[in-house]
């Protein structure tokens, strides 16, 4: 992947030496009042996990109901990334070129895209959705509108999940931003009022799996873009994508982590069903074939 060909963003945060984002005794704010505790939050992510709810879902819809807490990392809590920094040059090439992507996309629809922030940390962070570790993976919180990351993810990717490659993790940033856009076009509002509603989210024809597998197929519509852009993939650059999609699938990860694969707990779908939405956006471009939601099969 030529990925230097790309535009660098400014809208990358470094906050891995930062107070902002390490650990501590943050609190999730709601509307100025009190907030949650991380003994709360815990709480929270606990109940998700043995509902098969997604907690980072739960937790950012309810920051997402009044704004962004004061605990979330903001540019001022961190740095510019320093332009020696190979990783960090390397998002913020892919997060550049998402940005312009979508601008150019939603500029066509006559809209107009809010570029999201990435934040770079290492072992946790506080943000609207809560503290979350590391070994929560990459996520984008809607209650702030900003996509974390630690880098160390990568190596893990490579080492547990044989999905190594620059495409890989491009594709991984790009599954965030494309949550960034479900938020603009009003999807992850859409998810929430169901769950507000009662209604149940897990499962594997479940909303929370159309709404991953859109994200998706639109990190997929991003890269349909910047190929025909930038001429930037090399060979194998594809298979390194659909490597990482193949991987991650809830079926594969259930059967690693309990032996034994329990559909009704997914939240983002098979790996089969992974690699089929980010193919369908990479061959067709158009935000159009992402409608997971009135898919029929997914």
């Amino acid at each position: 992947m030529l990925w230097k060909k790309a535009r660098r963003s400014d809208n990358v945060v470094d906050a891995r030496d930062s107070d902002g984002g390490g650990g501590g005794g943050g609190r999730l704010r709601i509307g100025g009042g009190k907030g949650l505790s991380l003994g709360a939050v815990a709480i929270i992510v606990v109940i998700g996990l043995m509902t098969g709810q997604d907690p980072l879902q739960i937790l950012g819809q309810l920051a997402g109901q009044a704004g962004a807490p004061a605990s979330s990392v903001s540019p001022q809590a961190g740095r510019t990334p320093a332009t020696n920094d190979a990783q960090s040059e390397f998002v913020r090439a892919v997060l550049g070129d998402t940005e312009d992507t979508w601008r150019a996309i939603f500029q066509q629809a006559g809209k107009q895209y809010q570029d999201p922030t990435l934040v770079l940390f290492r072992g946790g962070v506080n943000s609207a959705c809560g503290f979350a570790s590391s070994a929560t993976g990459p996520f984008y919180c809607p209650g702030d509108r900003q996509v974390y990351l630690d880098l160390d993810f990568f190596r893990e990717m490579a080492q547990r999940f044989a999905a190594a490659g620059d495409f890989a993790q491009a594709y991984v940033i790009a599954h965030e931003v494309g949550h960034h856009v479900q938020t603009l076009l009003g999807v992850s509002a859409r998810v929430s009022a169901a769950r507000q509603r009662g209604e149940k989210l897990e499962g594997d024809n479940g909303l929370l799996v159309r709404q991953e597998l859109q994200a998706d197929c639109l990190a997929g519509v991003w890269a349909y873009h910047a190929q025909q852009r930038l001429d930037w993939l090399e060979p194998g650059d594809l298979e390194e994508a659909l490597s990482a999609a193949n991987a991650i699938g809830d079926d594969r990860l259930q059967k690693q982590a309990r032996g034994q694969v329990v559909p009704d707990s997914f939240t983002h779908g098979t790996s089969a069903q992974r690699v089929r939405w980010f193919s369908t956006g990479f061959e067709k471009g158009q935000v159009n074939s992402c409608d997971t939601f009135k898919a029929v099969r997914l």
